[in-house]
């Protein structure tokens, strides 16, 4: 949790709000590498491809 406040106390301070997107769509996209790599729903997030 250290590293998310620090995160978020760097893009405050520096107004680098505009990174907040790539980081959020970055953890979506690793989400579903990872949930979708070896589990039962795996065919279904591959038809939204």
């Amino acid at each position: 949790m250290d590293f998310i406040r620090n995160l978020w106390l760097f893009m405050r301070e520096r107004k680098k709000f505009w990174l907040a997107p790539m980081i959020i769509i970055l953890l979506l996209i690793g989400f579903l590498i990872v949930f979708g790599s070896g589990s039962a729903v795996a065919p279904f997030i591959y038809t939204l491809f």
